[in-house]
């Protein structure tokens, strides 16, 4: 069983393979008399640097330190 931090790498590193292909010249090919076209490069990035972010903060959270956060304040006047 996979954690969720390895699943995230491993959509990462399939983000920049198609990245790569795309940036390679594979953006657009034909097979016969069918056209394909890859994904578009922004959203890719996007996803990328949406990736990074979720692998940060998995890794935060493995390490002890995630994020902190006020759920609510109770003002007092003492």
């Amino acid at each position: 069983m996979s954690t969720r931090l390895e699943t995230l790498q491993s959509r990462l590193q399939q983000y920049l393979n198609c990245e790569a292909a795309i940036l390679s010249g594979a953006q657009e090919y034909m097979i016969g008399s069918r056209r394909l076209t890859r994904a578009n490069l922004r959203e890719i990035g996007n996803m990328i640097r949406y990736l990074e972010q979720e692998i940060a903060n998995e890794q935060a959270k493995l390490a002890g330190g995630g994020r902190n956060r006020t759920i609510g304040v109770v003002p007092r006047d003492l």
